[in-house]
């Protein structure tokens, strides 16, 4: 192209009857380069958006060939790697779950509309038939809480979180305290955390819901007047 430009040029520089003449480089070059930046030359040049993308495939094709070369196997090898790479990322990320944006008990238990345990208990067991279980979990939860609120082993306080329903409840119920803990993780992990709940995991808190409606609490006066009478009897017998 640069040959025509030049013959054009230099056709340009002589009439029909005069010789050929001969052109400087220096001007001939301006020439030329002034007549290929003409629109009629680039008007089947690639976009910026396709360069760009032929730059980045070709990157990616050399960072492909470079890894290839290093790993035993060639480029299979390195398929094999990626794979498996691949194939752990997935396994932690099903077993440990969307990584939390904050505390578990950063949220209240319970939303505005108060309802009772009752309620709370139709609700999970209508998404338990229908294998929602991440819902009946929660929903059985805070039956628990309101049923343990209805009992007055727990006062009733707007706000509460169920790790701090869990840790206050094991003070009346110290035999159910892991449970406890364990429930409210169970309701943290499916509500703040991004898990899936399963059907166990719903069996397990609803058989606790149940437990603990046929367990006694430990009340703090019965525990001091056993105290007390503990040591009146220990007193009496030294005398």
């Amino acid at each position: 192209m640069l040959r025509a430009v030049d013959a054009s040029v230099l056709s340009l520089a002589r009439s029909d009857d005069e010789p050929p003449l001969t052109i400087p480089r220096d001007p001939a070059r301006e020439a030329a380069r002034r007549e290929l930046s003409k629109r009629m030359y680039h008007e089947n040049d690639p976009s910026w958006f396709q360069r760009a993308l032929d730059a980045f495939w070709d990157w990616v094709g050399r960072l492909f060939d470079t890894a290839s070369s290093v790993t035993p196997g060639g480029a299979l090898g390195l398929v094999v790697v990626i794979a498996a790479i691949v194939l752990v990322v997935g396994a932690l990320w099903w077993r440990l779950g969307t990584p939390r944006r904050g505390p578990a008990s950063s949220a209240a238990l319970f939303d505005d509309r108060p309802r009772s345990a009752a309620d709370h208990r139709a609700a999970a067991e209508a998404h338990a038939a229908q294998g929602h279980w991440n819902q009946a979990v929660q929903e059985r939860m805070r039956a628990i809480v309101r049923s343990l609120e209805e009992r007055a082993l727990l006062d009733v306080r707007p706000g509460r979180t169920a790790d701090e329903a869990a840790a206050e409840a094991g003070r009346a119920l110290p035999s159910r305290t892991d449970r406890l803990r364990s429930a409210a993780r169970d309701f943290d992990d499916v509500t703040y955390g991004g898990r899936a709940a399963t059907e166990q995991s719903y069996h397990r808190i609803a058989e606790l819901d149940r437990d603990l409606e046929r367990t006694k609490p430990v009340l703090a006066n019965s525990t001091s007047s056993s105290h007390s009478a503990d040591h009146n009897a220990r007193g009496g017998a030294a005398e």
